[in-house]
């Protein structure tokens, strides 16, 4: 497996479970000092304490709300106060919201395109220049195979996964030749915790054939220190997108509605 060389250092956000946490063990496994964000306070600390215990490398924990405004400024001037330098960023956090969007909590539908889209942005801008100036860095963002088609019932999640993967695709080949690369990681229904928080698991996307963390996690990392722009975890959802460039759109919200309503 290719590995980054002893002594970068890799920021995760979304790093107390999942497939955040999946991905900073394997990063530290490869010599790596990290910084660990998330939200959830005793979690994070819990993760980070067994990294540092297991794999010997420095551990930064840095409980943070990513859904505020300008937050991600507040976490760099953080890192930069304390001389830390990002060489590889792992913008893992989001969430979901299941139901008619007319009937959505606006504020929560807010958040999340503040944590799935703006936070995911502005860190990678914030901290992009530096691995530029640097001539080497890794930037992995968390997509979907839900990127490739419409999402009704989960309308601002689906949308908020296409604009990573087009994000991601479009910085890629700005990056070409600089020694940074930008990667989608696009993964298929994942046991995470994820489903019970949006009210998923009681769904026909969680029925059968759906991951487990750590392996898309493997995938993600590969497909990351190999520079590729784009990688969908797992043979199954490989073949589960080849046919979309051939189906309606309309053909295709309707399947995808079906397969998020409750069994």
């Amino acid at each position: 497996m290719p590995h980054a060389i002893a002594g970068h250092t890799a920021l995760v956000t979304g790093a107390s479970s999942g497939i955040g946490l999946e991905l900073a063990r394997i990063l530290a496994r490869h010599g790596n000092s990290l910084v660990l964000v998330a939200r959830r306070d005793e979690a994070l600390g819990r993760a980070a304490a067994d990294i540092r215990e297991a794999y010997g490398v420095e551990v930064h924990a840095t409980p943070r709300d990513l859904s505020g405004v300008c937050c991600s400024e507040g976490l760099v001037n953080e890192l930069s106060q304390r001389g830390i330098n990002v060489d590889m960023l792992v913008n893992n956090a989001g969430f979901a919201i299941r139901g008619p969007f007319a009937s959505s909590d606006p504020a929560a539908q807010l958040q999340l395109l503040q944590l799935n889209i703006v936070t995911l942005t502005h860190l990678t801008r914030l901290l992009l220049p530096g691995m530029l100036q640097r001539g080497w860095g890794r930037i992995l963002n968390i997509s979907s195979i839900c990127a490739y088609v419409p999402g009704p019932l989960m309308a601002t999640y689906f949308a908020s996964k296409a604009y990573v993967l087009s994000f991601t695709e479009s910085l890629a080949n700005e990056l070409a030749g600089s020694g940074v690369s930008a990667t989608a990681l696009c993964p298929g229904p994942t046991h995470t915790g994820f489903e019970q928080r949006a009210g998923l698991s009681q769904t026909r996307a969680f029925r059968r054939g759906v991951m487990s963390a750590q392996r898309v996690a493997r995938i993600g990392y590969e497909a990351m220190m190999k520079g590729k722009r784009v990688e969908i975890a797992g043979f199954r959802n490989k073949l589960r997108m080849l046919p979309v460039p051939l189906v309606p759109r309309r053909m295709l919200a309707y399947f995808s509605r079906r397969y998020h309503e409750l069994r």
